[in-house]
């Protein structure tokens, strides 16, 4: 991304005012990601199983899955079927690393998972759709906003980790990473949609970008609707005492 808008700099104004139609080729592009993202979000939900039947997801599955990414935007594009499978790899490993998680809910309450997975799948689509249709470059320019935003995400990430915080100061933090990363699947969807039209179709490396948001969105809903269940259930508690 910081090629990208870097490369940005050495376009004259005529160029920023470009706003055409999105071409066939690029459509097509389009389709090939959104399905490829399809694939990645089933091994996600197969890795999420493996570890509700063997207990496999932990650490290492979260060092495996970066690890799988970094091999991945390491191989050439001509090897295409060789980074699908890493894609689908990692995307497998990563639904086990959120297998803990997977679990808590299951034990609270089994019907958040589908909760969470279906609000997570209509804001990304409502919003990867808003990028869709908006005008070309429209929303690249919110890119250096929420790398801001995902820079003070992590500090307080840090912070919280090392001094402690309050739960006032999670929700923000949890609440306010939801945001930047919605953001961010308006922002990737467009800049998806600008390298095509510049003749990038690696279709393997943009699915992996949307995936990371898909991934961080679900998470963060989540990890809110627990919470708010965990509430509910303390203020029943409360009124049978």
């Amino acid at each position: 991304m910081d090629a990208f808008f870097d490369s940005r700099s050495r376009w004259s104004y005529d160029t920023l005012k470009n706003f055409r139609e999105i071409s066939p080729p690029v459509q097509s592009h389009i389709k090939r990601v959104y399905f490829t993202l399809c694939c990645a979000v089933v091994c996600a939900a197969v890795g999420a199983f493996l570890h509700v039947l063997w207990n496999i997801g932990g650490f290492l599955t979260t060092v495996a899955s970066l690890g799988t990414m970094i091999w991945l935007l390491s191989t050439p594009p001509f090897q295409e079927q060789k980074r699908v499978s890493l894609l689908m790899a990692s995307a497998m490993l990563q639904g086990a690393s959120f297998g803990p998680l997977i679990d808590l809910a299951i034990a609270v309450d089994p019907s958040l998972i589908f909760s969470a997975f279906v609000a997570t799948s209509l804001a990304f689509a409502c919003f990867s759709a808003a990028a869709l249709v908006a005008r070309r470059r429209e929303y690249l320019y919110l890119g250096g906003l929420l790398s801001s935003g995902l820079s003070i995400l992590m500090w307080l990430h840090f912070a919280s980790s090392i001094f402690g915080g309050s739960i006032a100061f999670f929700k923000f933090e949890l609440y306010f990473g939801l945001l930047v990363f919605i953001g961010y699947v308006v922002v990737d969807t467009q800049e998806i949609i600008e390298r095509a039209h510049f003749g990038d179709l690696d279709y393997v490396k943009h699915a992996l970008t949307l995936f990371t948001d898909l991934a961080a969105i679900f998470v963060r809903i989540l990890i809110i609707m627990l919470k708010n269940s965990a509430e509910k259930n303390e203020r029943k508690k409360k009124r049978r005492d």
